[in-house]
């Protein structure tokens, strides 16, 4: 376990404020067709994946409306997930494009491009999935995080 120090050094520059949302991006790609580009390589990658239609405005929404707890580990209340996830449909052009069991997979129309844009994404992710950072690639920080995620067309989350 971190001790304070070793946990401000993940979170820095912000340490322990909270730097505000990330202003969204004029979406130059289409978010859906861009989707549907990500949903067939899913697809190649994992064969076995299966169809679900969810009678739901948006992807965000169907979350909560399937009863999906992929985050239960760390969070029981999916509605809050899915209020972030259409915040980011909003700002960044992204689609669910995938569930699992412990995972969500969306497609990003308009992904941070500077380093300023992707650290304040990177905080809100960590805030959304703090397994993105404690436990992905090394070394274990939101800069280096952030550096994953400038441009990234998809944002992936696990929870364990």
């Amino acid at each position: 376990m971190l001790d304070v120090k070793g946990r401000l050094a993940v979170t820095a520059p912000f340490g322990q404020v909270w730097p505000g949302l990330a202003a969204g991006r004029e979406t130059v790609t289409n978010p859906e067709q861009l989707a549907s580009e990500f949903a067939e390589a899913f697809l190649t990658d994992c064969p076995r994946t299966r169809l679900g239609l969810v009678a739901a405005p948006s992807g965000a929404e169907a979350l909560t409306a399937v009863g999906w707890d992929g985050p239960c580990n760390y969070e029981n209340d999916t509605a809050k997930f899915s209020a972030v996830v259409r915040d980011w449909e909003t700002r960044f052009g992204a689609r669910v494009v995938a569930v699992g069991f412990s995972t969500l997979h969306l497609s990003i129309a308009a992904p941070p491009v500077t380093e300023h844009e992707a650290l304040l994404v990177a905080a809100e992710h960590f805030a959304f999935c703090p397994d993105n950072i404690w436990q992905g690639g090394r070394p274990y920080t939101l800069a280096a995080y952030a550096e994953r995620i400038t441009g990234a067309h998809r944002w992936d989350f696990w929870w364990d």
